[in-house]
Protein backbone atom coordinates (compact mmCIF):
# COMPACT_ATOMS: atom_id res chain seq x y z
CA UNK A 1 0.00 0.00 0.00
CA UNK A 2 1.44 3.29 -1.28
CA UNK A 3 1.32 6.20 1.91
CA UNK A 4 -1.28 8.84 0.98
CA UNK A 5 -1.29 12.06 2.64
CA UNK A 6 -4.60 12.57 4.60
CA UNK A 7 -5.96 9.01 4.18
CA UNK A 8 -7.56 8.04 7.03
CA UNK A 9 -6.44 4.19 7.77
CA UNK A 10 -8.35 1.72 10.09
CA UNK A 11 -6.55 1.08 13.27
CA UNK A 12 -4.40 -1.57 13.89
CA UNK A 13 -3.57 -2.62 17.52
CA UNK A 14 -0.60 -4.37 18.49
CA UNK A 15 3.22 -4.30 17.44
CA UNK A 16 4.40 -2.26 14.65
CA UNK A 17 8.09 -3.08 13.13
CA UNK A 18 9.27 -0.11 11.04
CA UNK A 19 11.90 -1.32 8.69
CA UNK A 20 13.28 1.46 6.46
CA UNK A 21 14.99 0.36 3.26
CA UNK A 22 17.25 2.06 0.78
CA UNK A 23 19.10 -0.01 -2.12
CA UNK A 24 18.20 -3.35 0.13
CA UNK A 25 16.87 -5.75 -2.69
CA UNK A 26 19.02 -8.34 -1.34
CA UNK A 27 17.66 -8.69 1.86
CA UNK A 28 13.74 -7.11 2.43
CA UNK A 29 12.59 -10.36 1.46
CA UNK A 30 14.28 -12.19 3.98
CA UNK A 31 14.40 -9.57 6.61
CA UNK A 32 10.53 -9.63 6.14
CA UNK A 33 9.63 -13.25 6.32
CA UNK A 34 11.93 -13.76 9.24
CA UNK A 35 10.39 -10.70 10.91
CA UNK A 36 6.68 -11.89 10.14
CA UNK A 37 7.95 -15.37 11.87
CA UNK A 38 9.18 -13.69 15.05
CA UNK A 39 6.33 -10.97 15.74
CA UNK A 40 3.54 -13.61 15.19
CA UNK A 41 4.92 -15.52 18.09
CA UNK A 42 5.11 -12.89 20.57
CA UNK A 43 2.85 -9.63 19.92
CA UNK A 44 -0.14 -10.84 18.90
CA UNK A 45 -1.86 -8.31 16.48
CA UNK A 46 0.94 -6.96 14.13
CA UNK A 47 2.18 -5.49 11.38
CA UNK A 48 5.39 -4.51 9.70
CA UNK A 49 5.65 -1.20 7.48
CA UNK A 50 8.54 -0.92 5.53
CA UNK A 51 9.46 2.66 4.49
CA UNK A 52 11.37 3.04 1.38
CA UNK A 53 13.55 5.68 0.21
CA UNK A 54 13.06 5.40 -3.60
CA UNK A 55 15.60 2.73 -3.84
CA UNK A 56 16.43 2.64 -7.69
CA UNK A 57 17.76 -1.06 -6.90
CA UNK A 58 13.96 -2.37 -7.13
CA UNK A 59 13.25 -2.90 -3.23
CA UNK A 60 10.02 -0.92 -3.64
CA UNK A 61 8.95 -3.16 -5.83
CA UNK A 62 9.61 -5.93 -4.27
CA UNK A 63 8.15 -4.19 -0.86
CA UNK A 64 4.96 -3.77 -3.03
CA UNK A 65 4.55 -7.29 -3.66
CA UNK A 66 5.58 -8.59 -0.38
CA UNK A 67 2.43 -6.29 0.94
CA UNK A 68 0.08 -7.76 -1.56
CA UNK A 69 1.05 -11.57 -0.41
CA UNK A 70 0.75 -10.62 3.07
CA UNK A 71 -1.71 -8.74 4.98
CA UNK A 72 0.18 -7.60 7.83
CA UNK A 73 2.78 -5.54 5.42
CA UNK A 74 2.37 -1.91 4.09
CA UNK A 75 4.78 0.01 2.05
CA UNK A 76 5.68 3.75 2.61
CA UNK A 77 7.30 4.96 -0.36
CA UNK A 78 9.29 8.70 0.02
CA UNK A 79 10.10 9.94 -2.83
CA UNK A 80 14.17 9.65 -2.64
CA UNK A 81 16.71 8.90 -0.11
CA UNK A 82 16.23 11.94 2.61
CA UNK A 83 17.80 9.84 5.73
CA UNK A 84 17.49 7.58 8.05
CA UNK A 85 15.73 9.83 11.12
CA UNK A 86 13.30 10.83 8.68
CA UNK A 87 12.28 8.16 7.47
CA UNK A 88 11.70 6.50 11.35
CA UNK A 89 9.44 9.55 11.86
CA UNK A 90 7.62 9.00 8.87
CA UNK A 91 7.27 5.59 10.04
CA UNK A 92 6.03 6.10 13.35
CA UNK A 93 3.88 8.93 12.15
CA UNK A 94 2.00 6.11 9.96
CA UNK A 95 2.12 3.54 12.88
CA UNK A 96 0.50 6.35 15.73
CA UNK A 97 -2.08 7.16 13.04
CA UNK A 98 -2.93 2.97 12.61
CA UNK A 99 -3.22 2.77 16.40
CA UNK A 100 -0.24 0.94 17.61
CA UNK A 101 0.58 0.08 21.15
CA UNK A 102 4.09 -0.88 20.75
CA UNK A 103 6.37 0.56 17.50
CA UNK A 104 9.72 -1.10 16.97
CA UNK A 105 12.44 -0.05 14.98
CA UNK A 106 15.15 -2.66 13.31
CA UNK A 107 17.81 -2.68 10.58
CA UNK A 108 16.88 -4.26 7.24
CA UNK A 109 19.97 -6.26 6.49
CA UNK A 110 20.09 -8.53 9.37
CA UNK A 111 22.61 -6.70 11.70
CA UNK A 112 19.85 -6.85 14.01
CA UNK A 113 18.55 -10.81 14.37
CA UNK A 114 15.02 -10.87 13.62
CA UNK A 115 15.08 -13.78 16.18
CA UNK A 116 15.30 -11.02 19.44
CA UNK A 117 12.09 -9.29 18.59
CA UNK A 118 9.95 -11.11 20.89
CA UNK A 119 12.63 -10.65 23.56
CA UNK A 120 12.02 -6.86 23.62
CA UNK A 121 8.32 -6.59 23.35
CA UNK A 122 8.86 -8.80 26.44
CA UNK A 123 10.84 -6.39 28.34
CA UNK A 124 8.34 -3.42 27.54
CA UNK A 125 5.88 -4.81 29.56
CA UNK A 126 7.86 -3.22 32.53
CA UNK A 127 9.35 -0.23 30.48
CA UNK A 128 9.02 2.21 28.11
CA UNK A 129 11.90 2.21 26.01
CA UNK A 130 13.14 -0.86 25.37
CA UNK A 131 17.01 -1.17 23.75
CA UNK A 132 18.99 -4.08 22.12
CA UNK A 133 22.00 -2.89 23.64
CA UNK A 134 25.35 -4.40 22.30
CA UNK A 135 27.36 -2.92 25.46
CA UNK A 136 25.39 -4.97 28.62
CA UNK A 137 26.37 -7.98 29.68
CA UNK A 138 25.48 -10.45 27.07
CA UNK A 139 25.49 -8.34 23.88
CA UNK A 140 28.26 -7.97 21.69
CA UNK A 141 29.33 -7.54 18.08
CA UNK A 142 30.69 -9.71 15.78
CA UNK A 143 32.36 -9.13 12.06
CA UNK A 144 33.97 -5.99 13.02
CA UNK A 145 37.26 -5.18 13.51
CA UNK A 146 39.42 -3.37 16.41
CA UNK A 147 38.61 0.22 14.93
CA UNK A 148 35.07 -0.01 14.33
CA UNK A 149 34.69 -1.82 17.32
CA UNK A 150 36.44 0.97 19.16
CA UNK A 151 34.93 4.30 17.12
CA UNK A 152 31.55 2.23 17.93
CA UNK A 153 31.91 1.94 21.53
CA UNK A 154 33.85 5.26 22.51
CA UNK A 155 30.54 7.05 20.45
CA UNK A 156 28.21 5.39 23.11
CA UNK A 157 30.44 6.20 25.73
CA UNK A 158 30.82 9.80 24.76
CA UNK A 159 27.88 10.60 24.28
CA UNK A 160 26.81 9.06 28.05
CA UNK A 161 29.27 11.30 29.18
CA UNK A 162 28.11 14.23 27.37
CA UNK A 163 24.12 14.02 28.11
CA UNK A 164 24.44 12.15 31.39
CA UNK A 165 22.14 9.57 30.15
CA UNK A 166 22.67 6.25 32.20
CA UNK A 167 22.14 3.96 28.56
CA UNK A 168 25.42 1.57 27.73
CA UNK A 169 24.44 1.60 24.08
CA UNK A 170 23.38 5.06 22.86
CA UNK A 171 23.60 4.45 19.51
CA UNK A 172 21.64 1.66 18.61
CA UNK A 173 19.12 1.25 16.09
CA UNK A 174 16.94 -2.02 17.58
CA UNK A 175 14.58 -0.33 19.80
CA UNK A 176 10.76 -1.28 21.16
CA UNK A 177 8.72 2.40 22.16
CA UNK A 178 5.60 2.29 23.91
CA UNK A 179 3.65 4.39 22.39
CA UNK A 180 3.64 7.02 25.01
CA UNK A 181 6.93 7.74 24.87
CA UNK A 182 6.57 8.62 20.73
CA UNK A 183 3.55 10.66 21.61
CA UNK A 184 5.61 12.67 24.31
CA UNK A 185 8.90 13.50 23.05
CA UNK A 186 7.81 15.99 20.55
CA UNK A 187 8.47 14.31 17.47
CA UNK A 188 8.14 16.95 15.77
CA UNK A 189 11.48 19.03 16.81
CA UNK A 190 13.52 15.73 16.14
CA UNK A 191 16.32 16.84 12.70
CA UNK A 192 19.03 14.54 13.43
CA UNK A 193 20.20 11.35 11.16
CA UNK A 194 21.98 8.14 11.63
CA UNK A 195 23.75 7.84 14.79
CA UNK A 196 22.58 11.06 16.26
CA UNK A 197 19.02 9.98 15.27
CA UNK A 198 19.59 7.01 17.99
CA UNK A 199 20.76 9.28 20.65
CA UNK A 200 18.47 12.08 20.51
CA UNK A 201 15.53 9.57 20.53
CA UNK A 202 16.89 7.77 23.70
CA UNK A 203 18.02 11.62 25.33
CA UNK A 204 14.55 12.75 24.50
CA UNK A 205 12.64 9.72 26.50
CA UNK A 206 15.43 10.11 29.48
CA UNK A 207 14.26 13.53 29.69
CA UNK A 208 10.76 13.04 29.64
CA UNK A 209 11.44 10.80 32.55
CA UNK A 210 10.54 7.21 30.46
CA UNK A 211 11.85 4.05 32.15
CA UNK A 212 14.58 2.83 29.81
CA UNK A 213 15.98 -0.94 29.86
CA UNK A 214 18.41 -2.47 27.64
CA UNK A 215 18.29 -5.96 26.55
CA UNK A 216 21.73 -7.73 25.54
CA UNK A 217 21.85 -8.13 21.37
CA UNK A 218 24.82 -9.56 19.28
CA UNK A 219 25.02 -7.31 16.40
CA UNK A 220 26.38 -8.66 13.33
CA UNK A 221 27.40 -7.03 10.02
CA UNK A 222 25.60 -7.00 7.25
CA UNK A 223 25.19 -10.36 5.17
CA UNK A 224 24.89 -8.59 2.01
CA UNK A 225 24.64 -5.08 0.46
CA UNK A 226 26.47 -2.04 0.33
CA UNK A 227 26.37 0.16 3.88
CA UNK A 228 24.96 3.18 4.72
CA UNK A 229 27.47 4.23 7.17
CA UNK A 230 29.32 7.38 6.17
CA UNK A 231 32.06 9.54 7.69
CA UNK A 232 29.26 12.82 7.47
CA UNK A 233 26.78 10.47 9.80
CA UNK A 234 29.07 10.10 12.12
CA UNK A 235 30.46 13.30 12.12
CA UNK A 236 26.95 14.48 12.66
CA UNK A 237 27.07 12.84 15.51
CA UNK A 238 30.07 14.57 17.61
CA UNK A 239 28.72 17.95 17.04
CA UNK A 240 24.92 16.94 17.94
CA UNK A 241 25.56 15.58 21.32
CA UNK A 242 26.57 19.04 22.85
CA UNK A 243 23.90 20.66 20.49
CA UNK A 244 21.36 18.39 22.19
CA UNK A 245 22.39 19.31 25.98
CA UNK A 246 23.02 22.52 25.25
CA UNK A 247 19.04 22.91 23.76
CA UNK A 248 18.02 21.50 26.85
Amino acid sequence: MRGVPGLAYAAVPGAWLILPTYNESENIEAIVGAALEHLGAAAGEHRILIVDDGSPDGTGEIADRLAAEHPEVEVLHRPGKGGLGPAYLAGFARALAGGADLVLEMDSDFSHDPADLPRLIAAAENADLVLGSRYVAGGGVTDWGLLRRFVSRAGSAYAQVVLGVPVRDLTGGFKCFRRSVLEGIDLDRVHANGYAFQIELTYRASRAGFTITEVPIVFRDRRVGESKMTPRIALEAVWMVPSLRFRS
